[in-house]
């Protein structure tokens, strides 16, 4: 059964069927962003950016908001604690081509939070809106927010700050359905998020859990949103949203890749990461990427150990080639 889209427009931007690739840090960068977009997503997102590193023009900060044409459109996301440091970043992203600016009240890391940053602004309403109300003003550019259902159980304010945010010009918002103290812990409630949806009129996205059609279905049911946002669920899938536009539109949905296929698509991310990272960085960031590919099939557990020694980019190929051509063997066996 498919679903009956309504596109959302943010701003000049068009997503027809509002499945969305969620901000994740030192994953959802533009080797990663470019491949899911390349199989099928409404819209993808930046990893988390620190604003006042942007401000600096620190070099790996700017390579993080580096984008392409392939992923267009792409939304930037932004964290930071500073209305004024915020706007000049929304500002400097603006001019690099970003379709939307995002701002982070979800992160619930403690190295975030330690500074103010993330989800902790959830606990400085007047703060949190002194941000979004720079980074509208700051930027011809849409902005979204991205935030929690609360701090915690005793603090469940994201109605309330949804509110803020469309009155200070915020065109969508996602909630993930967790507290800020359950980190990744228990389930997403979706239903939580049915409150925010009522009480703005903006666009609202829910997200956390949802890693297939499936779930994308009763998310959106429970929480009455008008889109969903894909994380976790895409580690070592990246046709995962394309699956669950496919099963929510009514189409057949991409089968998933068999064994062949799988490793080309692989070979194909390695190689950019070793492009966009160069040869010694590339090598290790993409260690997590392999092993999420080989998660729930034979002999994952050797060859995630295989990678994490490997130093030469040839000897990675070869460990790839190999444990998919012997995947593919038992598959014809």
């Amino acid at each position: 059964m498919g679903t009956a889209w309504t596109p959302l427009r943010i701003g000049a931007t068009l997503i027809e069927e509002p499945v969305v690739l969620a901000p994740m840090s030192g994953v959802s960068d533009l080797p990663y962003r470019r491949l899911v977009k390349r199989f099928g997503a409404g819209l993808v997102v930046s990893e988390m950016i620190a604003s006042r590193e942007m401000v600096r023009q620190h070099s790996e900060t700017l390579k993080m908001t580096t984008n392409c044409a392939e992923e267009a459109p792409m939304s930037v996301q932004l964290a930071g604690a500073e209305p004024d440091i915020m706007a000049e970043a929304a500002k400097l992203n603006e001019g690099r081509g970003a379709a939307i600016i995002d701002i982070n009240f979800g992160c619930p890391a403690k190295k975030i939070t330690n500074k103010a940053c993330g989800s902790a602004l959830m606990r400085d309403e007047p703060l949190a809106g002194a941000i979004m109300e720079a980074v509208v003003k700051a930027v011809k550019l849409p902005v979204t927010v991205k935030m929690r259902l609360g701090w915690d159980t005793d603090c469940l304010n994201a109605p309330r700050l949804a509110r803020m945010a469309e009155e200070c010009g915020v065109q969508a918002v996602t909630i993930h359905g967790r507290t800020r103290n359950q980190f990744y812990n228990g389930t997403a409630d979706w239903d939580a998020v049915r409150a925010v949806k009522q009480a703005v009129s903006v666009p609202v996205i829910v997200n956390g859990d949802v890693v297939d059609a499936a779930a994308a279905r009763k998310a959106l049911a429970a929480s009455g949103a008008d889109g969903v946002m894909v994380g976790r669920g895409s580690y070592g899938r990246p046709w995962a949203l394309r699956q669950i536009m496919d099963e929510l539109a009514g189409r057949t949905p991409m089968a998933e890749p068999d064994a062949a296929a799988r490793r080309d698509i692989v070979l194909e991310h390695y190689e950019a990461m070793l492009s966009f990272y160069g040869t010694y960085k590339g090598v290790r960031i993409a260690r997590k990427h392999l092993a999420w590919y080989c998660t729930g099939q034979d002999g994952a557990a050797a060859v995630r150990n295989e990678f994490t020694h490997l130093e030469e980019p040839a000897e990675v190929r070869r460990a790839i080639m190999r444990f998919f051509d012997v995947a593919g063997e038992r598959l014809a066996a």
